[in-house]
């Protein structure tokens, strides 16, 4: 398969309570961002529907699909994923719910705070004429237990969504990369889907800061939570953490978007 150039971004949700951070501020800058890494497969964390409406203005080589979380489908933040639409076609997706009860809408996990939701899609590659799954996800902020159990989930829904073709799973896990869930996710031994950390198996050096949080003017240390992870037989070239800044010097986003260039088996 021809290399995919994969992005993951936190955009974060649209409240009055951000001020002159608030989305109608960001939202220019933040869709130049993504456009000048030219993605192929961008995955998005906690827009609103307004939000999701926004980017698709913004991005029409892309066709961004994806629901709230919430039990109706347009409620709620959303996990979505946007595509080329020149190079790739919707074979399948889903969405199911992090939860004891994946298939409920509006349901919450374990010791979560809120209902997340994992959205997938089948691509199929139009020119070279094969398929890859994505997942994109958002793990729970809180709730430690829901995050492992999500990463248990995960695995076992992926095996059964994929069957067979390769999968990318990437978003905002709330962890870093030597936690438990990310942890569970690698897991050799563990049942369902296996993958591997981006970072740890690119070819080239990691490019960009250590962390993927920022209060819109500096860093947050020590927040590595954003990841890409791909099962084995994907290759990863590059992986970079981008921090770009708008015209003000801000960050567009509290998260930083992250990079990844794969290379799909044929």
């Amino acid at each position: 398969m021809t290399p995919l150039r994969l992005l993951t971004y936190n955009v974060r949700y649209d409240t009055p309570e951000d001020g002159d951070r608030a989305w109608a501020h960001r939202r220019d800058a933040l869709a130049d961002v993504v456009r000048s890494y030219d993605p192929d497969v961008v995955g998005f964390q906690e827009p609103l529907a307004h939000q999701v409406a926004d980017l698709r203005e913004r991005l029409p080589d892309h066709r961004i699909v994806g629901r709230g979380r919430a039990a109706a489908p347009d409620e709620g933040e959303h996990v979505p994923i946007g595509f080329r639409s020149g190079r790739f076609a919707l074979a399948d997706r889903e969405t199911f719910w992090l939860s004891e009860t994946p298939d409920e809408p509006g349901s919450v996990g374990w010791d979560a705070d809120l209902p997340r939701i994992a959205t997938c899609v089948r691509l199929r590659d139009e020119p070279a004429d094969t398929a890859l799954v994505h997942c994109n996800v958002h793990l729970d902020h809180r709730g430690e237990r829901a995050r492992l159990e999500s990463a248990t989930l995960l695995r076992r829904r992926l095996e059964s969504f994929a069957d067979g073709d390769p999968v990318i799973l990437s978003g905002d896990f709330n962890c870093e990369a030597d936690a438990p869930p990310i942890r569970r996710l690698v897991d050799a031994d563990a049942p369902g889907l296996r993958f591997r950390d981006a970072r740890t198996v690119a070819s080239k050096p990691i490019e960009g800061p250590g962390t993927t949080r920022n209060d819109y003017d500096s860093l947050l240390a020590g927040m590595e939570i954003d990841h890409v992870l791909v099962t084995p037989g994907v290759g990863v070239e590059r992986v970079a953490t981008c921090a770009d800044r708008d015209e003000d010097g801000r960050f567009p986003s509290d998260h930083l978007p992250v990079l990844a260039e794969l290379t799909p088996p044929e």
